[in-house]
């Protein structure tokens, strides 16, 4: 059901609007009632591009990118596209973008309004909250930053400057480590986040991209390189032993691993594929989804994953029991999806999922009944 857009919800909307005009952040904001009021610390501009960027410390990124003539050219440094949507622990807030957008978008999920939009990237890449929802990370390839961002007035107050390509991101449980992808350095760096410095670069790795989880236990961290079609696991008890490598995936985009460490799930862009190996015996299964498969979620309680088809604009509900299909949940009455990729999130009963459309809406699913019941951010 649409929600209702009540006056106590504008209420709380234009709180956030005051808390974003007096932050230092250089931002964007609108809601549905307002129009777009910019606030910004220092800015440039570059042919419709915006380049406002925060100061921290003594780093401030001078990235510029004039009039690009595709979506990936935005960065110099990876040729590739992604999007990636966050909600907060507490299901209050979503925190989208994709690669190809100069700002993050924030939604109020309870009132289904887009309340904020933040200034200041050119490619952001992976967007992680922290377990306390009071802040979320942001990662940018082309400036090579990793932004950790506050919630009560949108600044950043972390800025990790881990170079050039930096893309996907992995946190621990209790929000104190932080594992960084670099698919222009073919690395994966580990931050300690309380004291804000990394401690390990690792090497070796294949134009590693968004794909990168870490086990459920903490000790092992599982990377995707797309330039080999493999899956590295990392075993962080001893980082300097060579990795095991799962390999023989078509197109690899994104992986989930079970609670458990014993099932890991790839989607096979190229083959229209789920690939449910067992991590056990090595024992892998195919499941045929739809056409060009760029997520793989699964729900917290493990039972289902979907599929985040891009090229049918569906997602597909494999049970995990058995890895059979429940079904497709397409566009409908209540809403569309628009090109939906990896960015999908579960709330913790896993009975509802948030897809990111290509618009940065998000479309609210109806897992047992696989039917879209709302767009937020319209």
């Amino acid at each position: 059901m649409k929600r209702l857009r009540t006056a106590h919800r504008t209420i709380i909307a234009s709180t956030a609007l005051a808390a974003l005009a007096l932050s230092g952040a250089a931002v964007t904001t609108a809601t549905a009632d307002t129009s777009g009021k910019k606030s910004s610390s220092k800015s440039a501009s570059s042919k419709g591009f915006t380049t406002t960027v925060v100061d921290f410390g003594a780093y401030t990124s001078k990235a510029e990118i004039r009039d690009p003539k595709k979506p990936e050219d935005r960065d110099p440094t990876v040729d590739a596209t992604n999007n990636t949507l966050a909600v907060s622990p507490n299901e209050k807030f979503a925190v989208a973008t994709n690669s190809y957008s100069d700002h993050l978008v924030v939604i109020n999920v309870r009132s289904g309004r887009k309340i904020a939009e933040i200034k200041g990237y050119v490619s952001p890449r992976n967007i992680l909250f922290a377990p306390d929802s009071k802040s979320f990370t942001v990662s940018d390839s082309a400036r090579g930053v990793v932004d950790r961002i506050s919630m009560f007035g949108f600044h950043v107050t972390q800025r990790l400057p881990l170079g050039a390509g930096v893309f996907g991101t992995a946190q621990s449980r209790d929000g104190k480590w932080l594992y960084a992808n670099n698919a222009s350095a073919d690395t994966v760096t580990i931050v300690d986040l309380v004291n804000n410095r990394p401690t390990d670069v690792l090497t070796g790795f294949h134009e590693p991209r968004q794909g990168t989880k870490l086990s459920y236990s903490g000790d092992k961290l599982y990377v995707t390189n797309y330039g080999k079609g493999e899956v590295s696991i990392v075993d962080l008890e001893n980082k300097g032993a060579d990795p095991e490598t799962i390999g023989d995936f078509k197109g690899l985009r994104a992986v989930s691993v079970n609670r458990a460490g014993d099932r890991l799930y790839a989607a096979n862009s190229d083959s229209d594929e789920i690939s449910v190996v067992n991590l056990v015996s090595g024992e892998r299964t195919s499941v045929h989804v739809g056409k060009k498969p760029y997520g793989a979620a699964l729900s917290p309680d493990g039972s289902v994953l979907l599929s985040g088809n891009m090229a049918d604009n569906t997602l597909t509900a494999v049970r995990t029991k058995d890895n059979s299909v429940l079904g497709t949940v397409k566009s409908g009455p209540k809403g569309a999806l628009k090109g939906p990729r990896q960015a999908i999130s579960f709330s913790a009963d896993s009975k509802t999922a948030w897809v990111l459309n290509d618009d940065l809406t998000v479309a609210e699913v109806d897992v047992d009944n696989r039917e879209v019941t709302d767009i937020l951010g319209d």
